[in-house]
């Protein structure tokens, strides 16, 4: 596996690449991979025949206030287990080789999916994730890109985007991977202390509940779904409940009722770590 952190060297890389008629993968990440970004690495590697990973943690979507200089970092683990997962190219820029200026002037957001739910919570950070994305796409060219299910809204905006802005990109959107006992991987499990990693699995479990009130017992009031999960979430005090809520699959609308393909997504605070997580359930 060949190792870059210079955006002409990744460009030039995948240039090659395609020159010779080979299909390219894109994982993009933030680093510290566990499961859920090597499913991932495996799918593009199966898809493709060459696939890139993306190491960099993007300060543009951390709030002041947020985990940044704390954010898990581990460069060996991550190389060891991109190549192990099939991945022919790592990059791993710094933050001055991607902002070059400092701070860009230049920013990408993408309205109304970005402004309920992760961004009514986070100000800022979409458009932060969409920033960087798009740079990404630039700096990769045509490919197929792998992201996670897990960060729903955040695969919604990058469809978007790439679909407004005509970048030559698949977005490839892949099932959540869960620990035995339903909690969603994410690299922010690692602040959970062993005890708040026991009753983590109760955010899946209200998604459970609200999709069984939908699927099982025919439920279409939005509210009445919606204040089930939180009381599922909030009958465990070490949670603090951020949202939880249904919308309508396809553009994260509220809908007044509940018809076709919806989407229940929840998050909370649980200690040091902050917990996002989400089921897709249909209103038939």
């Amino acid at each position: 596996m060949q190792l870059t952190t210079s955006i002409d060297g990744f460009r030039k890389a995948l240039d090659a690449a395609r020159h010779e008629g080979k299909r390219v993968g894109l994982v993009p990440t933030m680093g510290y991979l566990h499961a859920g970004h090597r499913s991932l690495i495996e799918r593009s590697a199966a898809d493709n025949d060459v696939t890139a990973v993306t190491l960099f943690v993007n300060p543009l979507q951390f709030a002041p206030t947020e985990d940044l200089a704390a954010y898990p970092r581990d460069l060996d683990r991550d190389t060891a287990i991109a190549e192990q997962a099939g991945a022919a190219l790592l990059f791993a820029p710094s933050a001055d080789e991607m902002y070059p200026t400092g701070t860009p002037l230049t920013s990408v957001s993408v309205s109304t999916i970005s402004d309920p739910l992760d961004g009514r919570s986070r100000p800022g950070h979409f458009t932060g994730v969409a920033t960087v994305v798009a740079k990404l796409f630039a700096i990769a060219g045509e490919c197929r890109a792998y992201f996670g299910e897990k960060d729903f809204q955040q695969l919604a905006i990058v469809r978007r985007m790439a679909a407004d802005l005509s970048f030559p990109v698949e977005v490839v959107g892949c099932p959540t991977v869960r620990e035995a006992n339903g909690l969603a991987l994410s690299s922010r499990n690692v602040y959970l202390t062993d005890d708040e990693r026991a009753v983590a699995p109760r955010l899946h479990e209200a998604l459970q509940l609200g999709r069984r009130l939908i699927e099982d017992n025919g439920e279409r009031d939005p509210a009445f779904v919606n204040e089930a999960m939180r009381a599922h979430i909030s009958a465990e005090p070490r949670f603090t409940l951020d949202y939880a809520e249904v919308v309508n699959a396809a553009d994260l609308t509220m809908p007044t009722r509940l018809v076709g393909e919806v989407r229940l997504l929840v998050a909370a605070r649980l200690g040091k770590a902050r917990l996002i997580d989400n089921l897709g359930a249909t209103a038939a």
